[in-house]
């Protein structure tokens, strides 16, 4: 079995297959002091839940935004699985040529996520992804990651209008099912909502007229469900997208190996080299 990992600013999202099924899932708070004990423990301790086996563990791969983690994931995996940790970064096989002024800025969640879309969903297409920054992923037809659009997400929208305004508070996002709003809950809704539902489908319009109109559009993350319902332009909503695109890369750097199985113990520390990112 494969573990995957891919680790948010807000949230951490663990994913256990055996071979391409998904036969477990996590969605866990990011917390930025616990320990390579304290990860482990939490992780043996939803196998359980789940009546899985850490020893079936063959592989793990994580993708990260927050590099301040990576340590002690790496040695997490070390220590509760036996595994060497493969990172997504540069130097990683993904078989996506990315078409960036830095390769290197593009966030691992980005390239993971395009991977997938495209093996998945084929070219061209757009990822929009909802996390603590809403990403747009542009991937060409013929599986070229192009660039994009990054915006705050909707949390931080709305956690900045909460704490700069003294009276306003805390209201649950979702569709008030009206724009003009007849008390103060419902028009903060009708604002968070169909602002970031307009705001989504102007920067997609736009990404179309330059990418094609057939261009497919694919949303993952924690509000996609939300503002791909109202969207015009999101086709798809796939909410493991970004843990099998992990798989997805697993494999292709371990094209020999069959349901996430290479030794038990973790190999010497080697770094997978390609010209690609």
């Amino acid at each position: 079995m494969l573990l995957t990992v891919d680790v948010g600013n807000t949230n951490t999202v663990l994913g256990v297959f055996r071979a391409n099924d998904l036969v477990a899932h996590w969605r866990l708070t990011t917390a930025l002091d616990q320990t390579i004990d304290e990860y482990g423990i939490l992780t043996r301790d939803l196998f359980t839940l789940a009546e899985l086996k850490p020893g079936e563990i063959g592989g793990v791969i994580i993708s990260s935004v927050v590099p301040t983690l990576n340590s002690t994931l790496a040695g997490m995996a070390e220590r509760y699985f036996s595994q060497k940790a493969l990172f997504v970064e540069p130097g990683i096989k993904t078989g996506m040529p990315v078409h960036y002024d830095n390769p290197q800025e593009v966030g691992a969640d980005r390239i993971v996520n395009s991977v997938a879309a495209h093996e998945k969903y084929g070219g061209p297409c757009i990822v929009v992804d909802f996390g603590t920054a809403i990403n747009f992923d542009a991937v060409s037809e013929k599986g070229e990651y192009l660039g994009g659009v990054l915006v705050p997400g909707i949390g931080i929208s709305a956690d900045a209008l909460f704490s700069r305004a003294a009276r306003l508070f805390r209201v649950e996002l979702k569709d008030p099912g009206k724009i003009i709003g007849t008390n103060t809950v419902a028009s903060m809704q009708a604002g968070l909502f169909y602002g970031y539902t307009d705001l989504v489908d102007g920067i997609l319009e736009r990404m179309k007229k330059v990418m094609g109109a057939k261009t497919k559009v694919i949303a993952t993350g924690g509000q996609a469900a939300l503002i791909g319902s109202a969207s015009r332009h999101i086709e798809t909503i796939d909410e493991f997208l970004t843990l099998n695109g992990l798989r997805i890369i697993w494999e292709r750097n371990h094209s020999g190996a069959k349901d996430g199985a290479i030794a038990k113990k973790a190999p010497a520390p080697t770094r997978v080299r390609t010209e690609r990112m």
